[in-house]
């Protein structure tokens, strides 16, 4: 473990060529990073939804619950801090990147205690702020661990490997959160569901924190590890004392402009999803004039995103818009899939075993084709298969909605969507991972990434007015169609060249 810290460090230094960890330490430590972020996920988003379903909460307020993952699409408001800064302490005793990965940790941690002890949803407000830091510090663990990856390894054939392995780490971690959370709430209640799932997440930091690169000697080490300990409390503090005023705030300002369960949001929701689009048409203009040489003149925060405009120009459109549709399914499906179980009649106990064996199982093997077709496949035709996969994975609740209510038609059902998300899963990463510049991995990547996920968590946020306006079975449908219809853009990104490229 000591070695492979050691090793990968190295790539964090500036003006030095990187020697990287081994390929086999590589694949262990981004197994072990997405089982980290992939723990708290499933306990925010799908698990929260089947809580608030199970207390009895309208479908509608449960949709507006998944407007807390558009958190992570907004990443890129903080990735360059996370690219620039060091968490005092922690910096020097692990080094930046996992600095901020520890720190996270602590924070994902903390905010899962405090959801446990608020599992009864008595106070929504409450439940929502939670919720909301947990979603804040799994998405900074992800932004730190992302740049870090990107930057150890550069390449396709080298990056396919290591996001297959992430994914299996995530995936299996989500599958855990959900599966395992489910079935404690079903044999004893939510409170210990969220502890239980909170000491799991908390387990990958003694084994991080043992992979300590060389330091000044012992006594600096520990004046550094509590240095980072007392500098860290203070953060996660100021973070949910922040959190808790901007909440407050906007629930304040939404309530006296009179919006209400019965308001249909989704118009709404549909032209504040265009407005990002509209901005970077105006601005690709003066971006794509800038000379080279001026673009180390852009402030710090700003520099990464318009070299990736200037680099790609008015293209960016078009690739935003194809990275917006495709992931569109598995949003929306994450979001009503499991109140959908709840209301035809499955138990937690079927929902626990779907959650757990058979999504895992199906999970694992769409990831690992995935990754196998994209180190021997061009990349624009594993993406077509994996909308294909993924449309399917949608359109197969369907069926589901109109079958009388069994084991095989909820685990296959599950095992399909599974499948399909994990396949497109694995192939999007390493496309989105291509896109970037090694200059700004990290901000780049979470800016994609980000915006990949904006427009389906705008529209999953509506997915319970939709719901009751045109059924599940009419939800299902059309989140299908969104997802398959990326494919049609196809043609236009695979001609998509960067300036400067060859």
């Amino acid at each position: 473990m000591t070695a492979l810290a050691a090793d990968a460090e190295v790539a964090m230094l500036p003006h030095k060529a990187p020697t990287g960890p081994s390929a086999r330490r590589m694949l262990g430590l981004y197994l072990l990073l997405g089982f980290s972020a992939g723990l708290p996920f499933y306990m925010f988003n799908a698990v929260l939804t089947l809580r608030l379903s199970r207390h009895g909460v309208d479908i509608v307020i449960i949709g507006f619950f998944a407007w807390i993952a558009l958190l992570p699409t907004f990443k890129f408001a903080w990735a360059p801090l996370v690219e620039r800064y060091d968490v005092p302490g922690f910096t020097r005793f692990w080094g930046r990147r996992r600095g901020w990965i520890m720190l996270s940790q602590l924070g994902i941690f903390t905010s899962m205690v405090a959801m446990a002890f608020t599992s009864s949803d008595e106070s929504l407000p409450l439940t929502a702020l939670f919720a909301i830091l947990l979603a804040f510090w799994t998405t900074t663990l992800e932004v730190a661990a992302d740049g870090w990856r990107i930057e150890l390894a550069p390449t396709q054939a080298e990056q396919a490997p290591i996001v297959a392995a992430n994914l299996w780490g995530y995936r299996s971690a989500m599958v855990a959160a959900g599966s395992g959370a489910v079935l404690v709430a079903a044999w004893a209640d939510w409170t210990a569901a969220y502890l239980a799932i909170a000491l799991a997440a908390f387990a990958p930091f003694p084994i991080l924190a043992a992979m300590r690169p060389a330091a000044e000697g012992a006594r600096g080490r520990t004046h550094a590890l509590a240095t980072g300990m007392l500098a860290s409390l203070a953060i996660l503090l100021a973070v949910a004392l922040a959190t808790a005023t901007i909440g407050w705030a906007l629930l304040s300002a939404v309530q006296g402009a009179g919006f209400s369960a019965k308001t249909n949001v989704t118009p709404i929701v549909l032209g504040i999803a265009l407005l990002p689009f509209l901005a970077l048409a105006l601005a690709l203009p003066r971006i794509r004039r800038l000379p080279a040489d001026a673009l180390g003149n852009v402030s710090t925060f700003a520099a990464p995103y318009v070299e990736l405009f200037w680099r790609y120009g008015t293209a960016i459109l078009a690739m935003l818009a194809f990275v917006s549709l495709y992931r569109m399914g598995d949003v929306l499906t994450l979001t009503l899939s499991h109140p959908l179980w709840n209301d035809v009649g499955y138990s937690l106990e079927q929902i626990g075993v779907a959650d757990g064996v058979v999504a895992l199982s199906a999970s694992m093997a769409g990831v690992a084709l995935g990754g196998w077709l994209t180190t021997r496949m061009p990349l624009v035709w594993t993406l077509a298969i994996g909308a294909v996969t993924a449309a399917a994975g949608n359109w197969i609740y369907v069926w589901l909605w109109h079958s009388d209510p069994s084991s095989f038609v909820l685990y296959t059902s599950v095992a399909v969507d599974q499948f399909g998300n994990g396949f497109a899963g694995a192939v999007f990463v390493v496309y989105l991972s291509m896109l970037v510049s090694p200059k700004y991995p990290g901000a780049q990547y979470a800016l994609l990434s980000g915006f990949a996920f904006l427009l389906p968590r705008l529209l999953a946020g509506a997915s319970g007015s939709m719901q009751t306006a045109i059924g599940y079975d009419g939800f299902f449908l059309m989140s299908g169609v969104l997802s398959f219809a990326a494919i049609f853009l196809l043609p236009v990104i695979a001609r998509v060249r960067a300036r400067g490229a060859p």
